[in-house]
């Protein structure tokens, strides 16, 4: 049976310097499963680029020399333009934040970042492009996972309040080094902390994606809980 191929999520990078620019483009082009087909430097440079390629994603900095980017995202959901955006720039004021929310931007990510931040909302936004294209329908434990994603990725360091990153990680390398899916109790085992700490941290990475939640059932009683990790091609 032969499988209908998954081409590479194509990515625009528009910012006003072009040394920034360069260096974003880099960081998307070591993300397996993206491609920058395009850099612009100006609204007007983003729009005709829109018009002669095929974009998935835009990586949208607010700063541009001709328009501001939340203008720019406005002017294209006018013009019918369906790509998704993710402002990456150095606006940090709460409007531009929220003004972005508003117009669908699906991630914000501030002026200076590393690589492995840039990479995380990346790879978030694969997981969640692979999720939709099943198409179907949803229980609402997928569209809570679905909305989740988004907004639960970021560097290892970024983490809610309350969540520990090493605990985190003890739990990634627990799922990761797993032969299959695993229990909750098995887990905390392995992780050698509590039952219940290790429910807290599942969720959590349960929403941004990386973890897939299947329940066994078995004779009598309710269904256990079995969690297996989703590993982007990097991994």
């Amino acid at each position: 049976m032969n499988e209908t191929p998954v081409h590479d999520i194509h990515v625009l990078v528009v910012d006003d310097d072009v040394r920034v620019a360069r260096i974003n483009a880099a960081y998307v082009a070591k993300v397996p499963g993206f491609r920058v087909v395009a850099q612009a430097h100006s609204a007007a440079e983003a729009l005709a680029c829109l018009d002669t390629r095929t974009v998935d994603l835009i990586l949208l900095d607010h700063y541009l020399p001709d328009e501001n980017g939340l203008d720019l995202v406005r002017r294209l959901r006018q013009l019918g333009h369906r790509t998704d955006v993710i402002m990456v720039t150095a606006a940090r004021d709460l409007a531009t934040v929220q003004s972005a929310m508003r117009l669908g931007a699906l991630q914000y990510l501030v002026k200076p970042f590393t690589f492995a931040g840039l990479r995380s909302r990346l790879e978030a936004y694969g997981s969640l492009r692979r999720t939709l294209e099943t198409g179907g329908e949803a229980e609402q434990a997928e569209v809570d996972r679905i909305f989740g994603a988004l907004a639960a990725a970021g560097s290892p360091n970024e983490m809610p309040k309350g969540h520990s990153a090493t605990t985190a990680e003890l739990v990634r390398q627990v799922l990761r080094s797993a032969e299959g899916p695993l229990s909750t109790q098995q887990i905390a085992d392995r992780a050698g902390i509590s039952r219940q700490t290790a429910q807290r941290y599942l969720k959590l990475l349960e929403r941004t994606g990386r973890v897939t939640l299947a329940l066994r059932y078995g004779e009598t009683g309710r269904p256990e809980h079995r969690y297996s990790w989703l590993p982007s091609e990097s991994q």
